[in-house]
């Protein structure tokens, strides 16, 4: 399956972003959708998870109550609504997908098979 990232872009802090995912493919139902974000010399974090069908979802501490995963399988799209954005908000964004037979939500945080490109999210304060 092949990723493309958009939404990013620079916002003040306490605003709001949606980011989407568009992925490639039939099978967009058969995989385990997830977003991490990578901030200048930290390391790749988990942000969120959401099950192939939408029914269950899994948020890192840091962003619970103020980011929601969502996904249209019929879009082949997972977006990632952010709101109440703060400048530690600021990173690379990257979606991922795991196949859902091997998968998890929770066993999303370690990662995804597959990975897209990225969209800049910058919070200024």
């Amino acid at each position: 399956v092949q990723l493309q990232a958009s939404g990013g872009g620079l916002v003040q802090a306490g605003g709001s972003l949606r980011l989407s995912c568009e992925a490639s493919g039939r099978t967009f139902s058969s995989y385990v959708m997830g977003w991490f974000r990578q901030a200048p010399m930290k390391e790749r974090e988990f942000v969120a998870a959401i099950s192939w069908n939408g029914g269950s979802t899994n948020y890192a501490d840091s962003v619970k109550g103020r980011f929601t995963i969502s996904r249209d399988n019929a879009k082949n799209t997972v977006y990632l609504q952010m709101n109440s954005l703060k400048p530690e908000d600021t990173a690379v964004y990257y979606c991922a997908a795991r196949v859902a037979s091997s998968a998890t939500i929770g066993t999303m945080r370690g990662g995804g098979d597959y990975w897209g490109q990225g969209t800049q999210v910058t919070v200024s304060s």
